[in-house]
């Protein structure tokens, strides 16, 4: 840890915490200590630590093919695509390396149908208060929380930021510049915020109406996290651009941006690309991760364990007054606090749980897919403890 401080840029508050090894929803630190991980790598491993059908594929990809230029065709690749299109609203995939790559895809892609569908003044994207969508300067741009734009000013024109779950500030920002919606099914970063019901629905109303694009941010939320495969489908209705990250390949860096095919047509040969994106090795653990995700049928089982997850913390708020508000779908769940969160999430990681912060005042849970009821009821006797002791 002293060489971290020493030689790492120190742009994470980091933990006092170096972890070694990690096993379905557990990991053990340099000393042999165990933690049940409900971060999930930052909301990265769905399958959970060393999921033996992911390390089974990386080891036969990388010792079959690694990467190829995007100038050659490549079977993992297009296989995923593939099921990607089988299982959305999509036509087209474009694969890249990260939550933030695939975000400033799908700026690009919105910007470029915007101009050449209507003029080269419209290219403004809408997006919300409190959301995250990356940290390259676009989508920090596009991200509604000021602590992240500090110091990267000037900031990319071209961006407005609305109240979440609000629909009438939505139809007042639109104008004859406006190009896309981007909003994310289910805030993450930002709290754990669910919108209404009819929020999606009403967005998507309104883009058509003005005939606009709406981009649905699915980084966090997609591949089973949210209860559903893709959050958007609690909603009854579909974007015209999905982006996604994170669980796509349960640790592996991928990236893949998704739209219909009116849509990812404007992106034509040399307008867009990625050196690393779509090889062969980080779509090929992707193609095992989605398959391992829908023959398992784990998103009906973030839904299942997710909803038993709120019910015991409802209760639980019954007798612990610090517990301000339970949210959440699925294995995304927020508890909103009427105290900082941090020191909750200490306490916990004392005791052997690890969880995350969203905001200051919200203590976030994102464990696995897989995880045990076992492990699920171990997670809540040290929260239950952790909550005790944060009372002030």
């Amino acid at each position: 840890m002293q060489w971290s401080e020493s030689y790492l840029m120190q742009t994470y508050a980091r933990y006092p915490l170096c972890l070694v090894r990690g096993e379905g929803a557990r990991v053990w630190d340099a000393e042999g200590k165990e933690y049940l991980d409900f971060t999930s790598g930052h909301v990265v491993l769905g399958l959970g630590h060393c999921h033996p059908r992911v390390v089974g594929m990386i080891r036969e990809q990388a010792a079959t093919l690694t990467n190829v230029s995007n100038l050659f065709h490549s079977p993992p690749g297009i296989h995923l695509a593939k099921l990607l299109v089988e299982r959305s609203f999509a036509d087209r995939v474009f694969f890249s390396n990260s939550g933030a790559e695939a975000n400033e895809g799908a700026i690009k892609l919105a910007r470029k149908y915007a101009k050449e569908t209507f003029s080269s003044d419209r290219y403004e994207i809408i997006a919300t208060r409190n959301s995250f969508h990356g940290r390259t300067l676009a989508t920090l741009t596009a991200t509604g929380q000021e602590k992240v734009w500090h110091g990267f000013e000037p900031l990319v024109p071209g961006f407005k930021h609305v109240p979440y779950n609000d629909l009438r500030a939505v139809e007042r920002a639109i104008d004859n510049r406006t190009a896309a919606v981007l909003v994310e099914p289910i805030q993450g970063e930002g709290g754990v915020v669910v919108p209404d019901d009819g929020y999606l629905p009403g967005l998507r109303k309104l883009c058509d109406a003005a005939g606009i694009l709406l981009i649905l941010d699915e980084i966090q939320t997609g591949m089973g996290r949210a209860g559903a495969l893709w959050a958007y489908q609690h909603s009854g209705v579909a974007p015209d651009i999905m982006t996604l990250a994170k669980a796509l390949a349960n640790g592996i860096p991928i990236g893949a941006t998704l739209a219909t095919e009116a849509v990812a047509a404007i992106l034509t040969r040399g307008s867009h690309g990625s050196t690393f994106g779509g090889s062969p090795f980080a779509t090929a653990v992707g193609l095992t991760t989605l398959t391992t995700v829908l023959e398992e049928n784990l998103p009906e089982r973030a839904a299942r364990v997710g909803r038993f997850l709120i019910g015991r913390l409802e209760a639980m708020r019954q007798t612990h007054p610090l517990i301000k508000q339970v949210r959440g779908r699925g294995l995304l769940i927020g508890i909103e606090l009427t105290a900082p969160a941090a020191p909750v999430v200490t306490r916990c990681r004392e005791r052997g749980l690890l969880v995350l912060t969203a905001g200051d005042t919200v203590v976030r849970l994102a464990p696995p897919l897989i995880v045990s009821e076992r492990d699920v009821e171990r997670a809540l006797g040290i929260l239950d403890s952790a909550l005790g002791e944060a009372v002030p």
